[in-house]
């Protein structure tokens, strides 16, 4: 085992040293049994990968059909200062800046802001452990080197030393002595409608909240650089110090500290003088909340790029678990070759090409199938195109067997 300390400025400190262990190399059974226990993983995975592709085009209909339907039903409001009755269960929009009743304070740092929330966030100076493995074969064995890195950072959250390969000389405090919280306002309007739970929660624009001229609160706590140093010298920590900083989003103040209203745009359904989820007939919940001025018609354009991006997404995501799904079950014929080096090679190019066309093919039939049962009309396209690969390898074989 080799230990190489080290000196960083700004007190940072990184420790590192290197240990080998040792196994015989597994044999042929062995490896077989790590094999099968894949195949059992790769054929849940091809069969999740059906149900992601699958329900996925149901789901991006759905929602379609949901923007679309709220937005001829959407009623956008004359006014954000006045309630008016007739639109009452209707889903409408409107826009206009943030509005809380009283600041949010924090007492332990004396700051007090005008915002929806307000997140104090502590940071502890802590050792951190990293790991490096590379595994190679020495003498008949299979050996794995792996190089532990120490490191001093500020970290959010507790780092639990007892974990670390050595300890000694890298011990970290089981607590911090300041504890991270976020404080959200009671009551958030725009205008006279108040905002619900689910609007209120889609405020996450956080900025970290400048402390410069603050003066110190105390001779433990320092200020530096937007931080609450709990210690006086937060250029050169030591393991266990604390630093808090502060952030806030939505700002719904009427003065220019630290800026002007958030002004959002909303689509929601009126219930009185409160902002609610609208439950379409299509099958979502309508209730959206953008951070800036915006038309209904560009809320719903904005909704529906989401809605095509989360598709795409799920879809890739859906291949993806097929191709490891199919990787996964066949490699146990590369198992049964691996003592064969070019042979062993040339299986395994095969078989991940094989994973590869497998599950372009299936991925796209699946999702023909969601939209044959979603949407029939350009199912038969995608089948189409499902086919080309089965095509185009049947029309290369066919001058093979003719030569």
């Amino acid at each position: 085992m080799h230990v190489f300390p080290a000196q960083y400025p700004g007190g940072e400190r990184r420790e590192q040293h290197v240990k080998v262990a040792s196994q015989a190399k597994p044999g042929f059974l062995e490896r077989l049994g790590e094999t099968t226990g894949g195949m059992v993983v790769g054929v849940g995975l091809f069969a999740l990968s059906f149900y992601v592709l699958f329900t996925n085009e149901g789901r991006a209909l759905r929602t379609a059909s949901s923007l679309d339907e709220g937005l001829s039903l959407v009623v956008p409001l004359d006014s954000i200062h006045s309630v008016e009755p007739q639109n009452n269960g209707k889903l409408v929009h409107l826009s206009g800046p943030l509005r809380t009743f009283q600041p949010l304070y924090d007492p332990n740092y004396r700051i007090s802001i005008h915002s929806v929330k307000l997140k104090r966030e502590v940071e502890m100076y802590q050792w951190v452990e990293y790991q490096e493995s590379r595994d190679y074969e020495e003498n008949g064995e299979r050996k794995t080197e792996t190089t532990y890195t120490y490191n001093t950072e500020w970290k959010s959250e507790v780092i639990n030393s007892r974990n670390f390969d050595k300890e000694i000389g890298h011990i970290n405090p089981s607590a911090m002595a300041v504890e991270s919280v976020t404080v959200v306002a009671p009551d958030v309007l725009v205008g006279r409608f108040s905002l619900s739970k689910g609007l209120v929660e889609k405020i996450d624009n956080f900025k970290k909240l400048s402390l410069v001229g603050l003066p110190p609160l105390d001779f433990f706590v320092t200020v530096h650089e937007n931080y609450f140093y709990h210690t006086q010298n937060p250029r050169h920590p030591e393991v266990g110090d604390v630093r808090v900083s502060f952030s806030y989003a939505g700002l719904s103040g009427e003065g220019n500290y630290p800026g002007p209203a958030q002004v959002v745009s909303i689509v929601a359904r009126q219930k009185d003088e409160r902002l609610v989820p609208y439950q379409s007939k299509s099958g979502d919940v309508l209730e959206f909340l953008y951070l800036e001025d915006l038309s209904a018609q560009e809320v719903f354009e904005k909704e529906h790029q989401s809605n095509k991006l989360k598709t795409w997404a799920l879809r890739v995501g859906g291949w993806l678990l097929m191709f490891l799904g199919i990787s996964l079950t066949i490699r146990i014929f590369h198992t049964l070759v691996d003592w064969l080096p070019l042979v062993r090679d040339l299986v395994s190019l095969g078989l991940k090409l094989f994973a590869l066309s497998v599950a372009t093919s299936l991925s796209l039939v699946t999702i023909a199938a969601g939209w044959l049962f979603y949407r029939p009309l350009v199912a038969s396209l995608l089948v189409a195109l499902a086919l080309v690969p089965i095509i185009l390898a049947r029309s290369k074989a066919s001058p093979k067997k003719n030569q």
